[in-house]
């Protein structure tokens, strides 16, 4: 089974070894719903027991599909962790999909960190998900990345602090969820949404990873401090630490500059040198950290399932983590697997 570390100061416990569900919602390519089952399966067969999905992720065909697989369990087997913040509405044009999306549901968008929007959001998620409850809810994409760093991201922080944030206390205080946290895709938002909503967590994407991770370690040491536990999303920074930096190889969902071209080279090099496997090292490298209790690749596929199990069990030596720090591609303030 695959090891659980406890959320934080919640009372939860998450596997260390997660799944984020955005690729079930065809993200990147279509996906077929026997093959979302079995993606599922396999992830479960191996001791996953945390999920990780969205209304957002395929316009809540990833919710359905999440909700259509843990309905043969108890609640009590299993942490699931959905977000508000956005309202699916049906679309007008009912042709071609979601922009983003290489598939999904006939929805789209709006965004909403209101109490009522987010009661809203909470609501429409469970009757998605086919579901009485979810553990964890997650504040979505308030950020600058989003929405732009002028007025309207102000507003909609406003709306949190000034409204949304009883809609997360109520549900948690009622018991309906365990936990509130937030996503977080930048340095320096932590401060503010930890004033805007009282958090227990924060999923981080791309911003603690391999490649780049030294501009949030000071974040990081305060959140460690408070108690607030991290799960670490997109540890492949959207897939160059999977695929390496062959053509087409996505970092952070564009196209890699040529600084992180020459990194990956450099990394490859070592991982080739210490026979390392690289999405092994980008995998384990968060969990070495104090404050992190999960991490959560996304799959598409038994094959991707294996690989993950794989890339987890592979033991990495210590010279391989020292001789990192010591060419500057790892930082020397990070922790490092033992």
């Amino acid at each position: 089974m695959v090891e659980r570390q406890r959320l934080g100061r919640l009372p939860v416990s998450v596997t260390e070894w997660g799944m984020g569900c955005a690729p079930l919602g065809e993200l990147f390519d279509r996906v077929s719903d026997d093959q979302a089952q079995a993606t599922l399966s396999a992830a479960w067969e191996s001791g996953v027991r945390f999920f990780d999905t969205a209304p957002l992720y395929g316009m809540g065909l990833s919710e359905r599909r999440v909700g259509d697989f843990l309905r043969r369990f108890d609640a009590t087997e299993y942490v699931l962790s959905t977000k508000v913040g956005r309202l699916l509405r049906p679309r007008r044009d009912l042709h071609g999909s979601p922009t983003g999306w290489a598939g999904g549901l006939l929805f789209e968008s709006e965004y909403d960190y209101t109490y009522s929007g987010i009661m809203r959001s909470y609501e429409d998620s469970l009757q998605r998900l086919g579901l009485p409850k979810v553990h964890l809810l997650v504040i979505h994409d308030l950020d600058r990345w989003t929405h732009g760093a002028g007025q309207r991201h102000q507003a909609y922080l406003e709306q949190l602090a000034t409204s949304g944030h009883r809609a997360l206390e109520e549900l948690r205080d009622s018991g309906d969820v365990v936990g509130v946290g937030a996503g977080v895709n930048e340095i320096g938002l932590t401060p503010r949404l930890l004033t805007a909503a009282h958090l227990d967590f924060l999923l981080v994407a791309m911003r603690y990873t391999l490649l780049e991770h030294e501009p949030f370690l000071t974040e990081m040491t305060r959140l460690a401090d408070l108690s607030v536990g991290l799960v670490v999303g997109a540890v492949f920074n959207s897939g160059i630490l999977a695929t390496g930096s062959a053509p087409g190889a996505k970092f952070n969902y564009g196209e890699p500059s040529e600084e992180i071209l020459q990194r990956m080279i450099r990394l490859r090099a070592l991982c080739d040198r210490f026979g390392v496997s690289m999405p092994a090292a980008a995998l384990q490298f968060p969990l070495a950290h104090p404050a992190v209790a999960s991490v959560i690749p996304g799959a598409t596929s038994r094959f991707q399932v294996a690989e993950q199990r794989e890339w987890m069990g592979q033991r990495i030596p210590s010279t391989f983590w020292e001789t990192l720090v010591a060419e500057g591609l790892i930082s020397s303030m990070a922790p490092v697997p033992a």
